[in-house]
């Protein structure tokens, strides 16, 4: 049987790549003013970024426990699979990745687990890669590897309409989020090593939008590429992205998904989140 592939609820990956792919989802668990549930199936999109508009909220998160990935590793390994890679959002923001290695720890080396360094699609398409790499026969250690050159060929850059989720989550420091509301400027992120950074600000959200395109651009540096957008409560903001994006990038485009980020990223972004990922392909 093929390496199985793990992944955590952060991808955001369209329903149908996680069933053509065979992925098997860890979710994090949310918790909206006392409410605790698991992102994608007690808790959606929509609960968070309902919770947020209320004048006091509090909104956190949590990893999935080591013995809920070691749950999941066991019945795969039982199912017949030859391993198993586990791929998850930036160690710098979660502790998923640390609860999984917790949990691998026990499995005699059958379990690689794999920082994405990332979240949504940062992490989706890694995962893809090591999916598409075990279909085709690959053993443990080449699933990782596919994982890895994933990694090294995605960037990710997203638009918020303020940092104020992002410093409430401890995501960014205080220092950051004092930089992007003066002036009421509109702050451009970025991940590089996993963590979220300011990397510029703009005046309005429309100009959010046309910088990201111009990022994503440069971030390709000419290749073919494939791209995700997410978007958080803000679906016409997500199209005018995804369109601007396959009128720049013409013929050098293959793929896009779009889907709107889950409960966890609403919890520490805010309505309006606006992301592309671009993911450059291997040659050949």
């Amino acid at each position: 049987m093929p390496v199985a592939v793990v992944i955590d609820s952060t991808a955001y990956l369209p329903p149908e790549l996680v069933q053509a792919h065979r992925l098997t989802v860890v979710p994090l668990t949310v918790v909206l003013n006392g409410a605790e549930g698991l992102e994608g199936v007690e808790t959606q999109p929509a609960d968070a970024t309902a919770a947020l508009s209320a004048r006091r909220v509090t909104a956190t998160t949590s990893r999935p426990a080591p013995e809920q990935f070691a749950r999941t590793y066991r019945r795969l390994l039982d199912a017949g699979a030859d391993g198993v890679v586990s791929v998850h959002i930036s160690a710098a923001l979660s502790g998923t990745v640390e609860a999984a290695r917790l949990a691998a720890a026990d499995l005699d080396g059958r379990v690689e687990v794999v920082d994405s360094r990332s979240a949504g699609m940062g992490l989706g398409f890694p995962a893809v890669a090591a999916a598409t790499a075990a279909e085709a026969g690959a053993d443990l250690a080449a699933v990782r590897d596919a994982a890895l050159g994933a990694i090294a060929r995605t960037t990710v850059w997203f638009y918020v309409d303020t940092l104020e989720f992002l410093r409430r989550g401890g995501r960014i420091n205080a220092a950051e989020a004092l930089v992007g509301t003066a002036l009421s400027v509109k702050p451009i992120m970025h991940m590089p090593d996993g963590a979220i950074v300011l990397r510029e600000k703009v005046r309005t959200a429309s100009r959010g939008v046309a910088r990201l395109v111009d990022l994503a651009v440069e971030a390709a540096d000419g290749d073919d590429v494939d791209l995700g957008v997410h978007h958080l409560a803000a679906p016409q903001r997500a199209e005018a992205l995804r369109a601007a994006l396959t009128e720049r990038f013409g013929d050098r485009l293959h793929d896009t998904y779009v889907s709107e980020a889950g409960a966890v990223v609403a919890a520490h972004a805010g309505p309006g989140l606006a992301c592309v990922v671009v993911h450059r392909r291997a040659e050949g």
